[in-house]
């Protein structure tokens, strides 16, 4: 089996040369390739292709910008594999990944899969603490930390494998972005193909962001879920509406202390405590932990208040997505 490494990238050579450096060490032994995909860079990485061109298989290939999706498929059109494992370039990639995956897939076939993603110590305090809330069991981060059950998983595109049978069969990755991946996740169960959880196959996420950035980010998660709920309405789900309740229930509790009753702001300030302490405890950091309580609220509230946004827009008022969100949607 020849795996093929997917890698789009916008002017970002830094953090290719970063990504590249890490497969070089890999201690798998069988050839792969790395298909890098420029998506109408301005800062394009060729000249760092070229560093590692005599230690890395790599095709390099640049295009006008229509996103990560469209870039994504065009690097899987191009590849010579039979499985595609496809990175976001803000990746750095454990050395024993790809031995883990071959492990998995040799024990257990499956067409998709995706892996969970972490920090290293090198990451700033910042990009550790929101590492943390996209990964927690304590907030709406679980999925990406590896709690979503092991069957029945939507893999999420930096850290996906997706075999060509299943790529060919499902044309590949939307327009929409985010939630490119879950929509591909539930095509390929329509379609009679399996998505399974690889928990060894983790990768370093960098997450290249400050908090406007993930603000923004966080709302257009929210957004994009009323979406991916009219397409697919067979996998809707109670859990999907929790961010938006989470919010409208503390605003509530702050109205409730003009009757001298802070019963529920307790109970917010309790959750926002024992967030602080397991974030402070797994970092060993205590203002990981204090920030950790600030990036969870922004998740909360930004992927809150887009989902009630969109589901107004796209559910109850019936607009077209691509009308109600353009800057959702690239254009092919």
């Amino acid at each position: 089996m020849l795996f093929s490494l997917i890698i789009p990238v916008f002017n970002r050579p830094d953090e290719v040369e970063e990504l590249l450096e890490s497969l070089v060490q890999t201690t798998y032994k069988t050839a792969f390739e790395v298909v890098l995909v420029e998506d109408g860079s301005t800062l394009p990485c060729d000249e760092v292709v070229k560093k590692f061109a005599h230690q890395l298989t790599i095709s390099y290939y640049y295009k006008e910008n229509s996103g990560p999706g469209d870039s994504r498929n065009f690097g899987m059109q191009k590849a010579k594999g039979d499985y595609f494992i496809i990175f976001d370039s803000d990746c750095i990639i454990p050395k024993q990944y790809l031995s883990e995956v071959a492990t998995e897939l040799q024990a257990n076939y499956v067409d998709c899969f995706g892996g969970p993603d972490g920090a290293l110590d090198s990451f700033t305090d910042i990009q550790k603490a929101i590492n943390f809330t996209m990964t927690s069991f304590l907030t709406t981060g679980g999925i990406r930390g590896g709690s979503e059950k092991i069957g029945k998983f939507q893999p999420r595109s930096f850290n996906m494998g997706l075999s060509r049978k299943a790529f060919e069969a499902s044309n590949g990755f939307g327009n929409i972005h985010p939630g490119e991946d879950p929509d591909l996740s539930i095509r390929l169960w329509e379609l009679g193909f399996e998505t399974r959880l690889f928990t060894k196959a983790f990768v370093y996420h960098k997450r290249r962001i400050d908090w406007e950035k993930f603000t923004i980010q966080v709302s257009k998660f929210g957004k994009v879920r009323p979406i991916l709920n009219s397409w697919h309405p067979k996998y809707n789900k109670l859990t999907f509406f929790f961010p938006s309740l989470f919010i409208i229930g503390f605003y509530i509790a702050v109205f409730l202390l003009i009757f001298a009753n802070d019963y529920l702001l307790k109970l917010y300030f309790t959750y926002f405590f024992i967030l602080f302490v397991v974030s402070a405890i797994k970092n060993k950091n205590l203002n990981i932990g204090l920030l950790s309580v600030k990036a969870a609220w922004k998740q909360f509230h930004g992927y809150g208040m887009g989902f009630m946004v969109s589901y107004l827009k796209v559910i109850v008022l019936k607009q077209k997505p691509e009308t109600a969100f353009p800057e959702l949607f690239f254009n092919k």
